[in-house]
């Protein structure tokens, strides 16, 4: 199983695209947000990811950095269904909030022999706290991190018996959230900024975290991997280089700091 980001910045940003990537095994895809626009296919392609073989997207929450992309995936598929060129169903998964922004733009936006694939073959599966379904052959479980901005939903999904990745959204780690996180093999969470850094980039007005505080937190919770995404763009070129040395000093586990279309092996 592997997982390729294919974004990784914040909502506003200009030198990466927005937060959102896929787990991969072998020949399935589960889609986890889609960033903030038309841009999602352009990754997609560059990763080497054919979008018409995702069926499994999980929407975390409304923003438009996360959901306006799932909405390209949306007309893709009803248009290549509408030709007879696409085989099967699209899965999305996310809180019925969420589900119901995407239902509305769809019949608001596509038209109306499009629109009629919404329901029947783009199917829109409302998830709540503890929710468990099997996702690309893997045990999945959303929970609800109790966000103080917007209703938002993590997941962790098991890459065997008994390794799982989790990934709390784009919020800081919660504690209602330490029966899915303590323990994990892969965690993935949001670093706004360097904690250095944290009067000029105010993550905390934001309901962000630094990446001292994403890894003193990993660390607490003794995950044996640690992903930061969800990041200020200022210094694309060295981001990696300051994020794992700051990052280092707070977590002892391994640290990644991806790159935009950079892939990670997650093991068997």
């Amino acid at each position: 199983m592997k997982l390729t980001m294919l974004g990784t910045g914040k909502a506003v940003v200009t030198e990466c695209y927005n937060t959102c990537f896929v787990l991969s095994d072998k020949n399935r895809h589960f889609l986890v947000d889609g960033g903030g626009g038309s841009g999602i296919l352009k990754q997609l392609k560059d990763a080497g990811i054919d979008w018409q073989d995702i069926h499994d997207i999980f929407v975390t929450h409304k923003h438009m950095d996360h959901i306006l992309g799932v909405m390209w995936m949306i007309r893709m598929a009803v248009q290549a269904m509408k030709r007879g060129r696409y085989d099967g169903k699209v899965r999305i998964y996310g809180h019925k909030k969420v589900l119901c922004i995407l239902d509305d733009m769809s019949h608001m936006l596509l038209s109306k022999k499009e629109a009629e694939f919404i329901g029947e073959r783009i199917r829109f599966v409302p998830v709540c706290d503890g929710d468990v379904y099997e996702i690309i052959g893997h045990k999945t479980t959303f929970f609800n991190i109790h966000s103080t901005k917007t209703k938002q939903h993590g997941f962790a999904i098991y890459l065997n018996k008994t390794d799982k990745l989790v990934c709390c959204g784009d919020e800081p780690y919660n504690e209602s959230e330490r029966m899915y996180v303590q323990g994990c093999k892969w965690l993935l969470h949001e670093a706004f900024c360097l904690d250095s850094e944290a009067e000029q980039y105010n993550p905390y007005e934001k309901h962000h975290s630094t990446v001292k505080d994403a890894c003193t937190a990993a660390e607490m919770l003794h995950a044996e991997n640690l992903v930061l995404y969800h990041t200020e763009d200022s210094d694309m070129g060295t981001r990696k280089e300051r994020y794992t040395a700051e990052g280092g000093r707070y977590f002892c586990g391994n640290l990644y700091v991806p790159d935009d279309l950079e892939t990670i092996e997650l093991g068997d």
